[in-house]
């Protein structure tokens, strides 16, 4: 058994405004953008292995699923939004 874990060939990124609700709980809204992503093979610079698709480049973290680096269309996203990895169905 090992201690990596694996790497998914594709997943979904989603793209999210950051939003606060009428209590000011963080709530990051429906998504603008819903994007395919595959590995590519390599890591990114944050050191997570790196996908790309549909102008999207992104570093996930294959154990928490957690998008730690992301450009978008050759930028990074504007402030205040976020980018996750939407649930397996």
């Amino acid at each position: 058994m090992s201690d990596t874990p694996e790497v998914p060939e594709s997943c979904t990124v989603v793209l999210k405004p950051r939003l606060t609700n009428a209590e000011g709980r963080t709530d990051h809204g429906n998504a603008l953008r819903a994007v395919t992503v595959t590995a590519t093979g390599g890591a990114g610079e944050s050191g997570y292995p790196r996908y790309e698709g549909e102008g999207v480049q992104a570093d996930i973290d294959p154990r928490t699923r957690t998008v730690e680096a992301v450009t978008v269309d050759g930028e990074e996203l504007p402030y205040g939004w976020v980018a996750e990895v939407a649930d397996a169905r």
